[in-house]
């Protein structure tokens, strides 16, 4: 998810991380697409971690919309997970303020 400044917090922690540990999180990211969100921890608010078990134990936040799409905040490892979750949290109430924006202009 891109914030209102255009960037995108998972995306340039993906880009940063070596080869196996981006195969490792591209693996999970196509998991969850296929619905296998058994390593999902839903830990309040619509906010998701999921969790990698290699390396400096990888977590991806997420959310779910509905049935189908599961939106990727940030990445992260284990010793910033607080921060992670903080971001995380943060990112998804922007996303909640923007679709509610967007839902009363289209009213």
């Amino acid at each position: 998810m891109s914030g209102e400044d255009g960037t995108c917090p998972f995306r340039s922690w993906f880009d940063d991380l070596d080869v196996q540990a981006a195969a490792k999180v591209a693996t999970a990211i196509i998991r969850m697409e296929l619905g296998n969100l058994s390593n999902v921890k839903w830990i309040g608010g619509g906010l998701g971690e999921y969790r990698i078990d290699w390396g400096p134990g990888y977590r991806l936040y997420l959310t779910k919309e509905g049935d189908q799409l599961i939106i990727l905040f940030v990445g992260g490892g284990k010793k910033r997970q607080q921060a992670d979750i903080r971001q995380a949290g943060a990112l998804l109430d922007e996303y909640k303020g923007r679709k509610a924006e967007a839902k009363k202009t289209r009213n």
